[in-house]
């Protein structure tokens, strides 16, 4: 009789950002507060950098120290940042005040424009969330 084959683990296609900040350690609390963010992995160099993956209600996202010597800027050192995270939430007005409270800027209010209820801020670190839903 032949062994039985494992079964094979499909790996689900994902696609992560990975924010380059300054104060790499300090961030991850900001997300922590700012959105619940819960750590899903962490590494912390001798240096004091960090590297974590971050969760929001399952939404995967990495925070890293820059690291110039391997092209890994922050927007502090870019002077302004190359994308925008949006996350999507059932209460916009909730977490877009949470957000605040812990310390990021209002871009604009959570107001209903092009088919979503929608918000935008700028986290301490230089990047811009921009915190909504799909209107039904």
């Amino acid at each position: 009789m032949s062994p039985q084959a494992e079964p094979t683990q499909i790996t689900k296609t994902s696609i992560a950002p990975m924010l380059s900040v300054r104060r790499g350690a300090e961030a991850i609390e900001f997300y922590k507060a700012a959105f619940g963010a819960t750590e899903r992995f962490r590494l912390d160099a001798d240096s004091g950098a960090v590297v974590a993956e971050l969760s929001v209600e399952g939404a995967g996202f990495w925070v890293t120290d820059e690291s110039p010597e391997h092209y890994n800027y922050s927007p502090e050192t870019l002077g302004g940042g190359t994308v925008r995270i949006v996350l999507v939430v059932e209460d916009p007005h909730a977490v877009l005040d949470k957000a605040v409270a812990a310390g990021a800027t209002i871009i604009w209010p959570v107001t209903d424009q092009h088919g979503w209820r929608l918000g935008r801020v700028v986290d301490p670190y230089g990047h811009h969330w921009e915190i909504g839903k799909p209107l039904a």
